[in-house]
């Protein structure tokens, strides 16, 4: 990840992101740690991560499982909000659907491709729960939309 990221401060400032691999842990209380710890063992990995806001750098580390966890809280805070109802549907023509639409009802359906075979739109919609099939509508069937995306993404 670079400063292009779109991660601020709490003041809307740009923060240059940076993410890697073994690294940087974090200074031990104790003293340095050993090489291995007693046993021959070695200490496990970390993922480093590096925040550069204007007002000064901060490093954290964490282990491969917890940069997953916070992968994943990460990835569900991004759809909860994605999927947030807009104060409003968006109506739109079947032929008009893009990837990414996601239709306004009680379960979450996202557009996963919709293609056109003369008047008939084929949307193929998935799942909350991963479930995909295709439906057909008329070109200019009006379809009620909870979320649209941006077009070009």
């Amino acid at each position: 990840m670079s400063s292009g990221t779109g991660i601020t401060d709490a003041d809307g400032h740009p923060v240059a992101v940076t993410v890697t691999a073994g690294g940087p842990t974090p200074p031990d209380p104790a003293g340095p740690a050993p090489a291995a710890a007693e046993g021959g063992s070695v200490p496990p990995s970390r993922i480093g991560i590096r925040l550069a806001p204007p007002t000064g750098e901060l490093l954290w580390s964490c282990t491969p499982e917890a940069a997953r966890e916070l992968a994943a809280e990460l990835l569900r805070a991004a759809e909860e909000t994605e999927n947030a109802p807009a104060g409003h549907p968006v109506t739109v023509e079947a032929g008009r659907l893009r990837r990414g639409d996601v239709r306004d009802g009680d379960r979450a359906m996202t557009v996963e491709s919709a293609r056109t075979d003369g008047s008939t739109v084929h949307v193929t919609w998935k799942s909350g729960a991963g479930r995909t099939w295709t439906q057909a509508y008329a070109a200019d069937a009006a379809i009620a939309l909870k979320r649209r995306l941006p077009e070009g993404r």
